[in-house]
């Protein structure tokens, strides 16, 4: 009891001291990014296979009043239950047929012919080819109130409102809503509504999580070796997201999954509580760039593009491969999730090596090269027989958008630094929306091609365009920038002004001012 009080009593002792660390600011964006991207993909494999079993209860329902209002008295009646859907008979003249045979009745068409009993490859019916459009729907509601949340989230964080600290805790708060109503919603209004929420808490803590590295980590080359550790965060919590849902959807429930996601969600909030202190509001410095003059720079805008169709590719086959897998593979409910393990594999192997890699290769090299990979590799996952043969194409999808994430998140406070005012708020509530328009379209769009055209084709089409925009990352190479500034990023010697952050005050370094220093790990 001694040790455990002592233990405890040194924890708090440590986090008190290391509370203006660099480092442990970097931990808590880390995990916030961690769960946030779980409980983003955790649904991937539950969502598509828990709403099939639903309609089906609800036709088998259907059918079974239906024959019950056409039986005549005595006959036999069917009971579906809505935990195993089969089908017991009951009745007065329910007897069994001669020889032990089962009685003959009518009972059994009450059942659908494709009913998830029977087999776990569901037949290529509409019903089927209908939960494309409703899996991409609900699936995109995150991107899409996520991406109109971003515009005022970013200019929030501005020196004349809230700064970083505040936003960054309400997105733990309305996460922890989401992942509460996940466990418990049984329709699929309340599945919507829940996505739709986290799109909220996910714009809160994003935006204001990435502001907040790229103000404490104001030398570039450390700032995309910070953010490529954060990025490390939505990697892995892609990585763990399908794999533990679908094996815990298969042998648990539904509801286990987001329960344990909700108590580690717990956790992330006390430490921000502790360490942000998000009552305390610290506005940013100096007043930032508008947004719109933001987002009229064009190679803020290629950036962004870069980020968006990227991502777009591996969206659109969250919704859309799963139900292929069942129809052409006859997958069972743990194989929809671990399909994705290698993309999300390489996706964190992509980001941890380039996160400092495409510092010294260039980072509009490195982009090029991960937009043309992520197209060849889409479009050869159609060509997957098995489970097995999705394991290269969607390995080499997660590793080139690692590749493309990992360079352009950097590039965009660089492309700040160099050409506006360095406040960041702004910018990352761009890259966040570019981020999010490729969630928001991918899912909604190719839900409703891979309905219309079919899975191959859809896979064909977003590969060309991600190929096609590739070239677009030359223009990154040397963009121009104001002269003073780029002679200031360009002497390293040179003393830049900054901001340092800091839960307890705001300490600014420049040449007309007396420095002051934080003690940083």
């Amino acid at each position: 009891m001694c040790m455990s009080s002592l233990s405890l009593f040194n924890l708090l002792k440590w986090l008190r001291e290391e509370r203006q660390s660099r480092k442990l600011i970097l931990f808590i964006v880390f995990v916030a990014l961690l769960l946030d991207n779980m409980l983003l993909t955790v649904v991937v494999p539950i969502i598509p296979s828990y709403l099939y079993n639903l309609d089906e209860t609800a036709d088998a329902v259907l059918a079974n009043s239906t024959a019950s209002q056409q039986d005549p008295p005595g006959a036999f009646h069917s009971i579906v239950s809505l935990y195993d859907n089969t089908v017991r008979l009951s009745g007065a003249n329910a007897t069994a047929g001669p020889a032990g045979l089962a009685p003959t009745t009518t009972a059994a068409s009450a059942l659908p012919k494709n009913s998830s009993s029977s087999s776990d490859c569901p037949q290529a019916n509409s019903r089927l080819l209908n939960e494309n459009v409703k899996v991409g729907m609900l699936f995109a509601s995150k991107a899409t109130v996520q991406l109109i949340t971003n515009p005022f989230i970013g200019p929030l964080t501005n020196r004349w409102v809230i700064g970083y600290q505040l936003p960054i805790f309400v997105g733990f708060c309305i996460m922890f809503l989401s992942t509460i109503m996940f466990a418990f919603s049984s329709s699929y209004a309340l599945l919507f509504l829940a996505r739709s929420l986290q799109g909220v808490g996910s714009s809160c803590s994003s935006v204001a999580g990435m502001g907040m590295l790229a103000s404490v980590y104001t030398n570039d080359e450390e700032r995309g070796h910070a953010i490529g550790i954060a990025l490390g965060g939505l990697a892995l919590g892609v990585l763990v997201g399908p794999p533990f849902g679908s094996v815990m959807y298969e042998f648990v429930g539904k509801t286990a999954p987001f329960l344990i996601l909700a108590f580690l969600a717990v956790f992330d909030g006390a430490l921000q509580l502790f360490v942000l202190q998000p009552a305390k509001v610290e506005p940013e410095s100096q007043k930032g760039t508008p947004l719109l003059t933001l987002m009229k720079d064009p190679y803020i805008l290629i950036a962004a593009g870069s980020i968006c169709f990227g991502n777009m590719a591996i969206a659109m086959m969250e919704p859309t491969l799963p139900i292929w897998m069942m129809e052409t593979m006859c997958a069972r409910k743990w194989q929809l999730g671990v399909a994705f393990l290698p993309a999300s594999i390489s996706y964190l192997i992509g980001t941890n090596i380039f996160g400092t890699l495409a510092h010294k290769m260039g980072r509009w090299l490195c982009a090029l090269i991960g937009m043309v990979v992520v197209g060849i590799s889409v479009i050869c996952v159609p060509f997957a027989k098995d489970i097995y043969g999705l394991i290269i194409p969607n390995f080499g999808v997660g590793f080139a958008i690692g590749m493309v994430d990992s360079s352009m998140m950097p590039i965009m406070g660089y492309l700040v630094d160099l050409r506006h005012v360095s406040v960041y708020g702004s910018v990352y509530a761009i890259a966040d929306v570019a981020f999010c328009m490729g969630f928001a379209l991918g899912p909604s769009i190719g839900g409703s091609v891979a309905e219309s055209i079919g899975f191959p084709w859809l896979m064909t089409i977003i590969g060309v365009v991600d190929i096609f925009f590739a070239p677009l990352c030359l223009f990154l190479r040397n963009p121009p920038g104001q002269e003073e500034k780029i002679a200031i990023l360009s002497d390293t010697n040179c003393s830049m002004k900054t901001m340092s952050y800091s839960t307890q005050g705001t300490h600014y370094q420049g040449e007309n001012m007396e420095p002051e220093y934080d003690d940083y790990d």
